[in-house]
């Protein structure tokens, strides 16, 4: 037994007080005279034999009551049974993890329920402690504040899950902001009541916790078990359109140790149901499913994938948004126009695509940012900054197809080609250049699937263009077109994220008959539909800032986010023809935002609607076990994880392991016992 304050000790010198009372006892005896003097003696004899009792149990009574008393203010307590100890004084800090993951079960009782039972219970032991903060995923507003300990208890009834995932490295300086703004005397101890998953945790072993403050890790004790989830879907295609059939893929993954079999799934598109898919997921590994769909009707359609997985059911249905028949944004930039108008021919009378003509001299640059495509055809010399604009277009994403002019600039196409990886340019044409035939093309590259009929099977026989080029390049990228004599036609090259498509002859009549044979109108639709950028179906609300492409609009435009009754401004910003904005978290937004379809406004006009999910992390659903985290926190000493806790136990355990017990109630109790003996010594023995 130890004493907080051993310097009351010095308080049981009053024991001496009566002590002496009783041994000098100076009050005067009065002789009494009777007659008969044997019957007095033996009266006498009795009460003088009762009378010491009595002294002597009055006595006792108040030396006992003197010592409790002084043993009490000096508060006596038995030390804990560890040398990291928690106090009553301080600052506490509470954190409960009610993410997503905490939906998980264990003997039918969600684990966030657990951590609450625990939490109620720790809250017992700090019962009259003022200094008191409770922490969730939510960090609201309402969390930065102190407060006793039923107050707290309160707030418990009133926690539900959070969509939002917290690393431990965030919560910790989360709880020592707090601290930092309330400086106390006593030993501060932080308290994280989690799961403690695995891919939200984020890096432990990078996680000092500072020597002034206790740390205590109370782990619900979660298995790792199977959970099914959507990763991630994608098309088959760059566009998709109406009344054609379309292949969807959609990523899904197993967070378990066993094998998912036969997991059906089901495809919605503007509620209804537009088709299913069964597909078997291997432990902790992922499948893809394939989805054949037709879409009726142009615009936005709102998809959904669900499927039935318990019992964790947070992550049961993924959003995504299809964009059916978008328009192929086409930039025809000219130096001389040809006769026949080829370009215009093939892409100005169809409504996929959405087609400009500059000439070379007047071309405003800030349109490429808004192309998919473009066509720079017949430009003897580049003006200005155009091949730097071209080539930051080609880097950011886009695809531009080039088609020379009867005598091009090698000066100046050199240096625009070696800044997208294609080099060794030389221009020129022989006196006596003939037209050399076109080689079959290998129907076996993507590129060409379904340009032509499957009953063609002898290639010798096609009747193929021929063409008398202007220039050439070093091979570069991957050859679409060659001639018979093996030189390169057209030819595809990737340049940062985009692609670069390569003519080596005029469309003109006088350097071959390429743009009147049948195989030019399909080569140029499959250039503008590979030059499409890939719909983004969705994205995630941790996935900040998002981009999204937008038509030309002013620096100062502010566009909203809408959801039924909810509108919400985020952050934004607007580079080029891209929309970067932050989507908010819930503190932020003073609102829930769960998964689901948002309208993109701009001045109350619905410019675009998108899907945002939650994400996959929360989904994986490994834990920390106890030694694993001993094992991260090893060396600091002020670091104690708990192992299994029944929720009946965890607080008398934990008191016992890591409170001293206070005695100091106790001897005050004996000191009021002594006291009311004294009294009743006193009144009732005679």
């Amino acid at each position: 037994m130890s004493f907080l304050f051993p310097s009351f000790l010095w308080g049981l010198l009053a024991v001496s007080i009566p002590v002496a009372i009783h041994i000098f006892n100076f009050r005067r005896t009065k002789r009494v005279f009777f007659t008969n003097v044997a019957f007095l003696k033996a009266v006498d004899t009795q009460t003088r034999s009762i009378r010491q009792l009595k002294h002597l149990l009055v006595l006792a009574a108040r030396i006992l009551a003197i010592i409790c008393l002084v043993l009490a203010f000096a508060q006596p307590f038995i030390p804990n049974e560890n040398t990291q100890a928690a106090t009553r004084r301080g600052i506490t800090s509470l954190y409960l993890d009610n993410s997503f993951s905490m939906q998980s079960e264990l003997n039918n009782k969600r684990y966030l329920d657990i951590a609450t039972g625990r939490l109620s219970d720790l809250l017992g032991i700090f019962k009259n402690a003022l200094s008191l903060q409770l922490v969730t995923n939510d960090f609201s507003s309402q969390e930065q504040g102190l407060y006793p300990a039923e107050k707290l208890r309160d707030r418990l009834t009133t926690i539900d899950l959070s969509p939002t995932a917290r690393t431990l490295d965030q919560v910790y300086k989360r709880q020592q902001n707090l601290i930092s703004r309330h400086q106390s005397a006593g030993t501060n101890q932080l308290f994280w009541f989690s799961d403690f998953q695995k891919s939200t945790s984020g890096s432990l072993s990078a996680l000092k916790v500072d020597s002034a403050s206790q740390l205590f890790l109370v782990p619900v004790q979660a298995a790792a078990e199977k959970n099914i989830f959507v990763d991630s879907a994608w098309l088959n295609t760059p566009f998709i359109r109406e009344l054609q059939n379309n292949v969807l893929f959609v990523k899904v993954s197993n967070s378990g140790s066993e094998e998912a079999r036969n997991v059906a799934l089901r495809l919605t598109l503007d509620n209804t149901q537009a088709s299913t898919a069964s597909v078997s997921v291997p432990a902790n590994g992922s499948a893809t499913a394939r989805f054949n769909f037709n879409l009726k009707g142009k615009g936005y359609k709102k998809g959904m994938i669900t499927f039935d997985d318990f019992p964790v059911t947070f992550d049961n249905n993924y959003y995504f948004i299809l964009n059916a028949s978008p328009r192929i944004r086409i930039l025809h930039i000219y130096g001389q126009r040809t006769g026949g108008d080829y370009i215009e021919n093939v892409y100005a009378n169809d409504s996929l695509f959405a087609m400009q003509s500059f000439s070379a001299q007047n071309v405003d640059p800030g349109l490429l940012r808004n192309a998919d495509l473009v066509v720079l055809e017949g430009v003897e010399r580049l003006p200005g900054s155009l091949p730097q604009d071209i080539q930051d277009f080609v880097r950011g994403g886009g695809s531009i197809a080039i088609v020379p002019a009867a005598r091009p600039d090698q000066a100046g196409y050199g240096r625009l080609l070696s800044g997208l990886g294609i080099t060794g340019l030389t221009t020129g044409q022989d006196d006596n250049a003939t037209l050399i035939p076109l080689a079959p093309p290998n129907r076996s590259n993507p590129f060409f699937s379904d340009v032509f009929e499957e009953s063609v099977r002898q290639e010798i026989n096609l009747n193929l263009p021929a063409v008398t080029p202007v220039w050439s390049w070093a091979s570069a990228g991957q050859q679409l077109l060659a001639l018979r004599d093996g030189k390169t036609y057209l030819t595809q090259a990737s340049a940062g994220k985009g692609r670069v498509y390569l003519f080596a002859a005029p469309l003109d009549r006088e350097f071959g008959n390429v743009a009147q044979h049948a195989i030019f109108v399909p080569v140029m639709y499959k250039l503008a539909a590979s030059s499409v950028r890939a719909q983004r179906t969705s994205y995630t609300f941790n996935e900040n800032p998002i981009a999204l492409n937008i038509d030309s609009a002013a620096a100062s435009t502010v566009y909203q986010l809408r959801r039924d009754k909810t509108t919400l401004i985020p952050v934004q910003r607007i580079a080029g023809n891209q929309l970067l904005m932050e989507i908010p978290q819930n503190e932020q937004a003073g609102q829930e935002l769960g998964p689901g379809y948002y309208e993109l406004v701009r001045e109350n006009k619905v410019e675009q609607i998108i899907a945002l999910n939650h994400s996959s992390t929360e989904s994986q659903l490994q834990y920390y076990t106890p030694d694993e985290l001993r094992a991260a926190f090893s060396g600091q000493k002020n670091v104690k994880v708990f192992d299994k806790i029944d929720d009946s136990a965890f607080s008398s355990t934990f008191q016992q392991q890591n409170m001293n017990t206070n005695l100091w109630k106790y001897f005050l109790y004996g000191a009021l016992f002594f006291l009311l003996a004294e009294i009743a010594l006193i009144r009732f023995m005679r």
